[in-house]
């Protein structure tokens, strides 16, 4: 029974009191139950902030604070607690996420409980809040504007969570404790309970923090709606109200129990008790888009959020589908200040929503981006909107469902560009060889016949006097990919077998880096009418190995792509690579440590005598574990170029922004540069993956416009490099740049410094080669290692990089 109590408490915590109220009526009849109960629960909060489970941690402290309502934790035992919690925050040398969950855990328990603290120790408690108010006068906020999913402060402020939770605590207090909304079974058995005796918590002293600690990330709290939105139902609780900070908590805690099975949540979200008392469609809404909108990522996956509200749709028809359609609304009417990757993310909702509801909507009232820069956010969205409908339906019925006018943000006709098919080509070099090749795929010709009739493919690349021809043919690989993917341009399916099935003529044409590269353009020119076939190929090529990820993060900064730098497909295609990157890191290193952990088991086993054959098994597992820490160095080092290639390209594009707008005497604060810069926050977000790896963030901005300061998650992605990220605000451009082995600085007006620096290490023993003129602290390699980076050095000025 206590096992069921203690998951109650962890996976219910919305039915908390219930729960509560059962413990304290058991241990009325039975003191012993109570006290093995409060010692299990004690444990289990240990054990749950060993393993870094601090959203559960937080659950069980609020089940432990509500006990004392049920009279089964002596209130004094808790206030000590609770200043064991606040005295976290006079700790150094610790992240201050660590601090700011104690605090949270305190602050987020005093609803249930904190009445019946303030009624039995006010003293103590008034020093807690004390406490509390200090550190949280003190504590840095800087990563607030990262996280906001607007910039703009109307209609509704964004606050940063713990600032909000304080605001609302405060206003309980001020209304001494009185609140509506918290379910209280237990004061009809006060007569029962109040005789029973109480149990005092044992000494609880918060873990220390180690690197291995995980702290929940910060968050901004979401802010849609207010009493205003609801005129005719329920008044909707104020924002610094500690009802509605119960309202979403359980809302919340309803989607984290059952958001793997959506009809059961969207059941129980409606069926939420007290609902006559609230509007409780507004806050549902509210919260979903809350979670949806969560910065640097969502909860849980982003279609779970889109089945569950079509689900409450279908529960609520006469209701819930009105109040949508007002937030949708709503949320149309602040694109301009809304954070890109939430725009993304409303964007692929929205669409998927309409494929759900017959496409209909009211497209007459968002005429007005029509008569706006089609780079503005508004006229953006509903183009991304068509085109992402485009991909859940068939083109002639987007045409059908939007109003004439619209026909400007309509996607154009996904059909495939051959540049060989009409008559006008017959003057193109290669035309003839694309005749060929035609015949020769119709043919089902082999690798080597395709090898042959490319053979004698005219290198525009290639002087006379060269005859070694090392160079890349961009002519031989356009006739063949140009013709290959015409052919193949019926379905994903046609394309994926093209490509299996020359895979050694991809991989051939596509050695270097510059036919990587172009094999990108040619896919591009051919597919450009249709986002969704071009992020599959490119999808299919990394995992095929024709081409690297270093060439898409190329590919996608280079000028062919200037024109739809801003769409959204672009930076799918980016973010789908950097996850491949990452992924396939994860996967060796797993590996890696798999063998490492067989070996050390065989070890163990070995008996003390002497047994050639498991010598001969562990010489086996030796080489597999030195070749899979070469396949580790070889994948870090590339996931190393693909960001550094990243940055750099960033760096690049946002200097030529910058020049040009100060040439022209124009703004430089553009919705294209609004744009950049955030997705290069995002590029960060994602780098880092959470916050928690950052030790140190630093936002200084100009005109709101944040930028990070990281300096360890590099150091856990690249091996010994560091980053480091700040604003420097200058009048004059200065561009130096050591790129790779040296520093990398790049300073001027509104844009970031970025400096690369080698963290110090040990010098080695043993030279290892290749390996070793990556760290500038060999004996043996030093040498090898000044010489490259001098001509890294004269390589960059004969570009005229370096002043």
């Amino acid at each position: 029974m206590q096992k069921i109590y203690e998951s109650s408490a962890r996976l219910l915590p919305e039915k908390l009191t219930i729960y509560t109220t059962l413990v304290g009526l058991l241990n009325a009849r039975n003191y012993n139950f109570g006290g093995e109960f409060v010692e299990a629960m004690i444990r289990q909060l240990k054990e749950s902030l060993k393993a870094n489970s601090y959203n559960e941690a937080v659950y069980l402290v609020r089940f432990l604070s509500d006990l004392v309502n049920c009279h089964v934790i002596a209130a004094p035992s808790m206030v000590a607690m609770f200043e064991n919690f606040v005295s976290v925050t006079q700790e150094e040398d610790v992240p201050q996420v660590r601090r700011d969950w104690y605090v949270y855990a305190f602050l987020s328990s005093l609803p249930w409980v904190g009445k019946e603290l303030y009624e039995k120790k006010d003293a103590e408690m008034d020093r807690i809040f004390a406490n509390t108010e200090n550190y949280l006068k003190r504590r840095q906020k800087t990563h607030v504007p990262m996280l906001q999913v607007w910039t703009a402060e109307k209609p509704h402020p964004q606050e940063e969570y713990l600032d909000c939770l304080w605001a609302q605590i405060q206003k309980l207090k001020k209304d001494h404790w009185q609140e509506r909304h918290i379910l209280r079974p237990y004061l009809a058995f006060d007569s029962i309970l109040c005789e029973a005796l109480q149990h005092n918590l044992p000494p609880f002293t918060p873990p220390p923090h180690t690197e291995d600690s995980v702290y929940p990330m910060p968050r901004v709290i979401f802010r849609m709606f207010d009493y205003t939105d609801d005129p005719e139902g329920p008044v909707m609780p104020g924002s610094h109200s500690v009802e509605r900070f119960v309202i979403e908590e359980n809302l919340h805690c309803i989607i984290k129990s059952h958001w793997k099975e959506r009809n059961t949540c969207a059941a129980q979200l409606v069926s939420y008790p007290g609902k006559n008392k609230i509007p409780l469609n507004y806050h549902i809404v509210e919260v979903i888009f809350a979670e949806l909108f969560q910065l640097p990522a969502p909860p849980h996956i982003d279609v779970m959020y889109t089945t569950l509200l079509i689900e409450l749709c279908k529960l609520q028809p006469g209701s819930l589908p009105q109040v949508l359609a007002q937030a949708t609304e709503m949320l149309y009417m602040r694109l301009d200040t809304m954070n890109t990757t939430c725009v993304d993310r409303f964007i692929n909702w929205f669409s998927h929503h309409l494929s759900n509801f017959q496409f209909r909507w009211s497209w007459e009232d968002w005429s007005d981006c029509l008569t706006q820069d089609p780079e503005s956010p508004k006229p953006k969205f509903v183009r991304e909107v068509l085109e992402k409908c485009m991909r859940l339906s068939y083109h002639q019925r987007i045409l059908d469902i939007v109003p004439p006018t619209f026909s400007a943000l309509c996607p154009a006709n996904p059909t495939c560009i051959y540049k060989y098919g009409d008559e006008s080509s017959n003057s193109l070099p290669g035309h003839s060889v694309a005749l060929c090749l035609s015949v020769a795929f119709k043919s089902k010709a082999t690798n080597d016949e395709i090898f042959r009739i490319l053979k004698d493919v005219p290198n525009p690349n290639q002087d006379d006097d060269d005859d070694e021809g090392f160079s890349f043919n961009p002519l031989k690989i356009e006739v063949f990919v140009q013709t290959l993917l015409h052919l193949a341009a019926k379905s994903f399916s046609h394309s994926f077998s093209a490509l299996a099935k020359f895979h050694e003529v991809f991989k051939t044409l596509a050695e270097s880096d510059e036919g990587k590269l172009h094999v990108l353009r040619v896919m591009f020119e051919v597919w450009r009418n249709h986002p969704q076939m071009i992020a599959v190929l490119v999808d299919k090529m990394i995992r095929t190995q024709i081409v690297n990820c270093a060439a898409v993060a190329n590919w996608i900064f280079s000028s062919e792509l200037s024109r739809d730098f801003t769409r959204l497909f672009v930076w799918e295609i980016l973010h789908s690579t950097i996850r491949k990157m990452n992924k396939h890191v994860l996967k060796i290193q797993k590996e890696l440590e798999e063998a490492k952990e067989k070996l050390a088991r065989q070890h163990k086993r070995r008996s003390d005598d002497d047994d050639r054959s498991s010598d001969r098994k562990d010489g086996a597992l030796e080489e597999q574990i030195e070749r899979l820490q070469e396949k580790v160095e070889s994948a870090q080092s590339e996931q190393k170029n693909l960001f550094l290639v990243i940055f750099q390209r960033f760096i690049m594009i946002l200097t030529e922004h910058l020049v040009r707008c100060e040439t022209d005497g124009t703004s430089v604060l553009t919705p294209w540069y609004k744009n950049c810069i955030e997705r290069l926050q995002q590029i960060f977000l994602q780098v880092c993956g959470k916050l928690d790896y950052i030790t140190d963030i630093t936002i200084l901005s100009h005109r709101d416009i944040p930028f990070l300061k990281i300096t360890k998650f590099v150091r856990r992605l690249c091996g010994t490099w560091k980053l480091f990220i700040v604003v420097h605000v200058h009048l004059h451009l200065l561009l130096l740049i050591r790129i790779f082995r040296l520093k990398f600085v790049l300073s001027f007006r509104l844009l970031p410094v970025i400096l690369f620096a080698r963290k110090p290490s040990s010098y080695n023993t043993k030279c290892r080669g290749k390996q070793c003129e990556r760290n500038s602290n060999c004996n043996t390699c030093i040498k090898v290692l000044k010489t490259s980076r001098a001509d890294d050095e004269e390589c960059l000025q004969k570009q005229g990089q370096v002043p």
